[in-house]
């Protein structure tokens, strides 16, 4: 009998995660590939693992979701629906569908198919290979999209990770796989509208990706306008934390050294003899003063106003986990005793 202390022996838990909105038809395929998982199977490196739970969160679409939902929870035993009130939107729907996990990792994906749950093990295995709390899916192939969304979305990743200090904004990917004890934690002090993957760069420690190979997204539409991807790329920049602030106190400080220096060498130029207006120097001196004056004011506001924006959106001071070699970050396989 094999121990689950020892790496050889130690099955790694997966809970899969879906947040369905309009899962009607995409579902039933979802949870066929999902099911030969739950039997215990062995990743490309070795590892033992299983699906222990797929956690199908019901965001209240415009089809017959929750029907599919019951029908299919009825037949699959590892099947657990959670029910959320009224439409809360993708982030709200995964993070309460983390929320009611229990297994040693967590993986989210999609429900139109795109993401290929065979790639679970080799998310897996990268997690472990690179002792990872988090490990995003990353698309060797284009995004079934079109053009223009998808350079649309690769340009807003840049933009929030380079100018407003969105961690890695560059990787973020619905397919990924967490550490469960992080997942939940994150799920668990998130403030209202936060941006997932922005709060899961503040507290883990180590995130990559791993290759794969995205589907296309079958006979539904997408249920993302441009003006709700707008909308979705606005709520990242306001969760990404205070460095939009920031630039607001920098400006402050840039205009109020500028208006000094114009003030000096007004009031230079006209004891020298410059040809100016009677009364526009003072007044471009006081103008040039006040207003960097006002904007340094507004700079330290906004410093403390992000200190209270930090509070809303729940960035925790700390965030304790249990010793990384007593967890499922500690069970890797002992490639001596290979067989």
């Amino acid at each position: 009998m094999t121990d689950d202390r020892d790496p050889e022996g130690y099955v790694h838990h997966v809970s899969v995660v879906v947040p369905v909105y309009q899962g009607e038809r995409t579902l039933p395929d979802l949870v066929t590939e999902l099911e030969p998982m739950v039997t215990e199977f062995r990743t490309p490196d070795g590892h033992r693992a299983r699906v222990s739970e797929v956690v199908l969160c019901h965001d209240n679409g415009p089809d017959a979701s929750d029907r599919v939902i019951r029908e299919l929870a009825a037949v699959h035993p590892f099947l657990k629906p959670v029910w959320l009130s009224r439409n809360f939107g993708q982030h709200a729907a995964t993070l309460a569908g983390i929320a009611s996990t229990g297994g040693d990792w967590v993986v989210t994906l999609d429900e139109d198919g795109q993401h290929d749950p065979a790639y679970i093990p080799s998310l897996l295995d990268t997690a472990l290979r690179e002792r990872a709390q988090v490990v995003y899916a990353s698309p060797e192939n284009v995004a079934p999209h079109g053009a223009v969304r998808n350079a649309a979305s690769k340009g807003a990743k840049r933009v929030l990770e380079k100018v407003f200090g969105g961690g890695d904004a560059s990787v973020f990917n619905s397919y990924r796989l967490i550490l469960g004890e992080v997942g939940r934690s994150v799920a668990a002090y998130s403030g209202t509208g936060v941006y997932l993957d922005v709060a899961l760069s503040w507290i883990a420690n180590s995130i990559v990706t791993s290759p794969v190979m995205l589907r296309s997204e079958g006979d539904r539409a997408s249920g993302y306008s441009y003006r709700s991807l707008l909308a979705h790329f606005w709520r990242m920049v306001l969760t990404s934390g205070t460095r939009g602030l920031r630039l607001v106190t920098i400006t402050g400080v840039l205009f109020a050294l500028f208006g000094l220096a114009f003030a000096v060498y007004l009031t230079i130029n006209r004891i020298f003899g410059g040809a100016i207006e009677e009364g526009w120097t003072s007044i471009m001196v006081m103008l040039s003063l006040a207003t960097g004056m006002i904007l340094v004011a507004l700079g330290i506001v906004a410093e403390y106003l992000g200190v209270a924006v930090n509070m809303a959106l729940g960035k925790p001071a700390y965030l304790i986990v249990r010793d990384p070699a007593a967890g499922p970050l500690g069970r890797l396989r002992d490639d001596a005793g290979d067989a």
